[in-house]
């Protein structure tokens, strides 16, 4: 294998049992490749996949990714059952809505613990493997909210930019091992994300911030009618898999590319009004 097997091979995808993970999995099956699914129910994934899905190599894992100790034994299981791994994703997640003044302690830790803690954990176990078989690829799935931020996201933003931080780092951290590094940022996809069951929200809500509870509203109600089909979105993220080049960031949607051409355009004003004063923090030249 030069830097990726030919796809679809194996995979360890993280956060399966609903949305974009399961529709990984569904299709990776339907190709021929070897799936390792983690989920925090594999009763509940195996529900989801149904009868008429050949499900003979799927390795269906119930973990808990925020304990290190269930992530490495995971990478494990997957390794001894199909000895090797080509691409790793870490997909598990969920949403969160409120202002920064309502979100507490533990939201914070919950939500840090999810998309930060549970991603290095994979990581941490996977690496090793894909360093010794020279090569492979790490996709982490984050969200165009991982390059921009709106009002009442503060927390999934938080938690997506952290992982586009470190997503960054570790690309060029692993390119001399042969292994390639995607970041996935995707727009509204037509999935469960914005029910009840997927979207948490603050124990307790301030009257301070009507805007943001039309803002909750506003996104309940797009809950079935999101412009992203996450079929064709589990389709662009296999087949980017099997192809060695490529930008480190692969969007997903027309929402998620205007809302990052959005950003660079601001970020480039910034940029352009504060030019002329940058240097004056400098030592003053010799």
């Amino acid at each position: 294998m030069s830097s990726t097997a030919v796809s679809p091979g194996t995979w360890f995808v993280t956060g399966t049992s609903r949305g974009l993970g399961l529709e990984l999995v569904r299709q990776l099956l339907a190709q021929g490749g070897n799936v390792a699914a983690t989920t925090r129910s594999a009763e509940r994934l195996t529900a989801a996949l149904g009868e008429d899905i050949d499900t003979s190599r799927l390795l269906p894992l119930t973990v808990d990714l925020t304990d290190e100790a269930q992530a490495e034994d995971a990478v494990g299981r997957a390794v001894e059952r199909f000895g090797r791994l080509d691409v790793v994703v870490n997909n598990a997640g969920y949403g969160y809505l409120a202002a920064v003044e309502e979100t507490s302690d533990k939201d914070v830790r919950d939500m840090l613990d999810v998309q930060v803690v549970g991603v290095w954990n994979v990581l941490r176990a996977a690496l090793p493997v894909l360093r010794e078989q020279r090569g492979g690829r790490i996709i982490n799935v984050s969200s165009v909210l991982g390059l921009t931020a709106v009002p009442g996201w503060a927390l999934y933003c938080a938690g997506k930019f952290a992982l586009e931080g470190l997503t960054e780092a570790l690309a060029a951290e692993v390119e001399g091992f042969g292994i390639k590094v995607t970041i996935v940022e995707p727009g509204y996809l037509r999935t469960s994300f914005l029910t009840s069951d997927s979207l948490a929200l603050p124990a307790e809500t301030s009257a301070h911030y009507p805007a943001v509870r039309a803002m909750v509203d506003d996104h309940i109600k797009l809950q079935g009618h999101q412009p992203g089909d996450p079929a064709r979105g589990a389709d662009a993220i296999i087949r980017r898999a099997s192809r060695d080049g490529g930008p480190l960031r692969q969007l997903l949607g027309s929402d998620a590319h205007a809302y990052a051409t959005a950003k660079v355009d601001a970020l480039q004003a910034n940029l352009d009004a504060t030019a002329a004063d940058a240097s004056a923090t400098d030592f003053p030249a010799a």
